[in-house]
């Protein structure tokens, strides 16, 4: 079985897909990404052959005028509207042509990325979608559906009003079956299973500095914000304003895109490092600290940490308010990201011994689903019986 997966250039886009297409590598079936080239030559360095499609615009962003100020972070359905929408009319001629010539039996997606399902689509093949961000539910959106409708009508394909064509066959959610909203109902095709963290970072090494041996004497909280946000102004230095002072070993990364030299000297019980794969770093703290990204939140979950999220653009403030519903930590409203304000939620928490609680219950959830081999099965079947796969 050949298995095309097409996803944005993100992070937080491509890894999800990882241990899936790793699973079918290991059961024998031959796997390739439809991806923008700079995410290519990330691909291949984890042994993932890889076709490009698509541009990297995002490598050499337009400055704003002088005098401008940046705009503000896009929210959820602005990101979709305004940039997953325009990036799937760009790459639909080129993801088509790659599936032409490799000639896929399936195509896989992040749910963010539309031009593999307009491909699988025009060329009868049944497709996948792995929902990367939590649930919201059916999309509503007239214009999104309206712009859907006018890709596949250029495809000679009917409308679809009703916007099923996203998770027509199957839908998998790395989450916990708690975590969705419960008033957003889920689509007939989906499938719960593990988050398994795909962090390793081949520019990074694979293991932790040597710091991280010594066993700390005070409560060790991660801080990040990710690879997509991790710049936004102001964010990382309340972080540090408000936590370098408190009785804690703080840890920061900062992404490959920043100097940890850049935030100035710090006391002995801070340590700024550019990156480090989440899956070694949570075992071994007692909080996080972290914008929302959807991934950063599936892999607490899985590790049993509690949270303070400091939500700022696209699907992390709905994490925001999912994470503070479920009592696995304490939210920081957009409008209060100040020093104050994460120090006093950071106190909180750490002191409540129900955020940790809640957090392991929820972690007890997240590793009773099938982990993602057992998704290979499923994919199989629809590739045999070309019909949607309703959830289990």
């Amino acid at each position: 079985m050949r298995v095309l997966f097409a996803t944005q250039v993100g992070t937080g886009h491509w890894r999800p897909l990882a241990p899936l297409a790793r699973a079918l590598q290991v059961a024998g079936h031959e796997v390739a990404f439809a991806a923008t080239p700079f995410l290519c030559g990330e691909l291949d360095a984890y042994g993932f052959q890889s076709f490009p499609a698509g541009t990297d615009d995002w490598l050499n962003p337009s400055p704003a005028p002088r005098g401008v100020p940046p705009p503000a972070p896009a929210q959820a359905d602005a990101v979709l509207r305004d940039v997953f929408l325009p990036d799937a009319e760009r790459r639909l001629p080129e993801v088509l042509a790659v599936a032409r010539a490799w000639r896929p039996d399936l195509i896989v997606r992040e749910h963010t990325e539309y031009a593999g399902a307009l491909a699988a689509e025009s060329l009868g093949l049944p497709h996948a979608a792995v929902q990367i961000s939590a649930w919201r539910g059916a999309i509503a959106d007239p214009a999104v559906i309206a712009t859907l409708d006018r890709l596949r009508g250029a495809l000679g394909l009917p409308p679809d009003p009703d916007l099923a064509m996203p998770h027509r066959h199957l839908t998998l959610l790395p989450f916990p079956p708690r975590y969705p909203d419960p008033a957003a109902p889920l689509p007939p095709t989906a499938h719960f299973v593990q988050h398994v963290d795909f962090d390793h970072d081949h520019r990074a090494g694979d293991g932790l500095p040597e710091w991280f041996d010594t066993p700390p004497d005070l409560p060790r909280v991660y801080a990040t914000l990710g690879t997509a946000y991790n710049r936004t102004p102001g964010v990382l230095a309340a972080i540090l304003a408000g936590l370098r002072d408190e009785p804690i070993n703080l840890i920061v990364t900062v992404n490959h895109n920043q100097d940890p030299a850049d935030f100035g000297p710090q006391p002995p019980n801070v340590r700024i490092a550019r990156y480090l794969p989440q899956s070694l770093v949570f075992p071994h703290c007692d909080l996080l600290v972290t914008h929302g990204g959807s991934g950063t939140v599936r892999s607490a979950i899985r590790h049993g940490l509690p949270l303070v999220v400091v939500p700022i653009a696209a699907d992390q403030p709905e994490n925001a308010r999912r994470c503070a519903a479920l009592g696995l930590g304490v939210a920081v409203a957009p409008d209060d990201r100040t020093p104050r304000a994460i120090r006093a939620a950071v106190r909180a928490t750490l002191r409540n011994p129900r955020y940790r609680q809640n957090a392991v219950s929820l972690q007890a959830e997240m590793l009773t689903l099938p982990v993602p081999s057992a998704a290979v099965p499923w994919l199989e079947r629809l590739v045999a019986e070309q019909q949607p796969l309703s959830g289990g």
